[in-house]
Formats: C-alpha cells, structure tokens, sequence
C-alpha cells in the first residue's frame, strides 16, 4: 500500500463515525434521528432539548416536520404530518403525566378553543391512566397525520385510535411551545434557538 493510499485509507475511517454522528442529535444522553418517516412523509428534526422539573431531568423531547421552522405559529401551521418523541429520563407516574399535560393544555389555550380539544385530552388521560408509570428509557411518540388524527404512541405500540379533532394536537404542542410553556429552555431548543436558562416550571 502506498503512502498515499494509506492516509486515504485513514482519512475514511475517522470520517466514518464523523458521519454517523451526524445522523442523530444528542440530547440528555438520548440520541434522536435527524431524519424520521411517518406516514410516507420524510420529517426532520426542528429540535430537541431537556425537561426540567427544578434541577431534575425528567424527560427529552424532539419536534419533527416536514421542513424546518422558527417559531410557535410555524409549527401550527406546517403542513403534513408531525411528532413530537419524548423519552424518559426518570419513572414518573403517567396518570399524573397526564394530567400535567391536560393542565399545561387549559394553561396555554383559551376556553373556546380548550372545549375543542375536551374529548381527545379524556383519552389521552385515559391512556396514561392505563399506562400507570412510564420508566426511565421508555419513550412515547404523539403522531399528528392530516385526515386520521393524532396517535399516541407508547414503547412503539399504539395505544389507541387516533384522536380526530385536528384542534387536539395543536392545543398537545402548546404544553410545549405555548405562551405558558412547560419549560422555556425547552421551548427554545424545540424551536432551533439557542437555549435559554429555565427552572422550576408546572409540567
């Protein structure tokens, strides 16, 4: 082998891991796909960031579209399917969970639009009441694919039928990206910002 072939030789290999790193984004340990395929849409990676609860790490979550945006009114109004995929860093009990997440919903939607989304945040309670403690590693999707509804996604089984009301998912997204949001240095690296220092918040 000469001198040269073998530098190239070299060259490729330390490339290699270089290039599958690059594939995924790490976050709190979790490492999240750059690129995911729901409902034969490609959907990329917006952003991704810590949950946390006072100094606690509680979960990760990653926003999926099908093309990147900056902003809360963006993600509402993307078109095509969307995910977002949290992944536990602690047990947590889901019953209550869920009922962060209804009051994070109430928090950031006004009562009109609230009353939209009543049915489907009944079953997304019910689901987690079933559910009864979610460990750290588990991990659950909320699907959003435009004509069948949002899906709830648990440890890669669905845990019910889509939930149809289209108000439902964007009401789910504001826990997080609300004016109220659960955690605003969440909320910034969902968005693809710089994050920004956060504590204590109610989710």
């Amino acid at each position: 082998m000469t001198a040269l072939s073998a530098a190239l030789l070299s060259a490729l290999l330390f490339a290699a891991p270089l290039a599958a790193r690059a594939q995924t984004t790490e976050v709190g340990g979790v490492k999240y796909e750059n690129n995911e395929q729901l409902a034969n849409s490609k959907l990329v990676l917006n952003g991704a960031g810590v949950r946390y609860k006072a100094i606690f790490k509680v979960y990760t979550a990653g926003l999926y579209l099908g093309a990147k945006v900056g902003t809360p009114e963006e993600v509402f109004a993307a078109p095509g399917p969307k995910r977002m995929h949290i992944v536990m860093l602690r047990d947590i009990d889901a019953n209550e969970l869920g009922k962060l997440f209804t009051r994070g919903m109430q928090d950031n939607a006004p009562r009109e639009e609230f009353s939209k989304s009543i049915a489907g945040t009944i079953r997304m309670s019910d689901i987690f009441s079933a559910k009864k403690k979610l460990t750290a590693g588990e991990y659950f999707y909320v699907d959003w694919v435009p004509g069948q509804g949002t899906t709830v996604v648990i440890n890669g089984k669905a845990a019910s039928d889509p939930i149809k009301e289209p108000e439902f998912f964007t009401a789910l997204m504001k826990i997080w990206l609300g004016k109220s949001p659960a955690d605003a240095q969440l909320k910034n690296a969902l968005l693809g910002r710089a994050a920004a220092p956060s504590r204590d918040m109610n989710n």
